[in-house]
């Protein structure tokens, strides 16, 4: 019994949506692409890579408090259970890494990571020289 009352409220569902009328003088949806006005089919030539700065090489911060940017690729795994960033930047292993240790500020009071920051791409950027300008930036000091 159940297995028909399943295939019938099964076929009701079906048989309730194929009824629909298009409106015949619909006017079409225009939408707007950050690709530009191509078409699907145009072939677009490859972007240009992102060049990071030589090591060593760091861009001053801007403004009091500005997280540090970050100087490579930032594409590491990063969750409450594993955070990529901390194989390099752990202050137990920074020195012998060559890099920089996280602030004391994202610690426990026992010196531990503090699990609160795990996700460090939300203040810290790569500083990449990025050929191609995603978005408008009229943004002055």
């Amino acid at each position: 019994m159940k297995k028909i009352l399943t295939i019938a409220a099964a076929m009701l569902a079906i048989s309730a949506c194929s009824g629909q009328n298009i409106e015949p003088n619909a006017t079409p949806v225009k939408v707007a692409s950050l690709a530009g006005n191509s078409p699907i089919t145009d072939v677009r030539p490859a972007e240009e890579v992102s060049v990071y700065p030589s090591r060593g090489t760091a861009i001053e911060r801007t403004f009091a408090h500005q997280p540090p940017l970050v100087p490579h690729r930032t594409t590491y795994a990063l969750s409450t259970k594993k955070n990529g960033c901390l194989t390099c930047h752990d202050p137990k292993k920074a020195k012998r890494m060559k890099a920089t240790a996280v602030d004391v500020s994202h610690l426990k009071a026992d010196g531990s990571f503090n699990n609160e920051y795990y996700f460090c791409d939300q203040c810290h950027v790569a500083q990449a020289d990025n050929k191609q300008a995603i978005i408008e930036n009229a943004f002055t000091k």
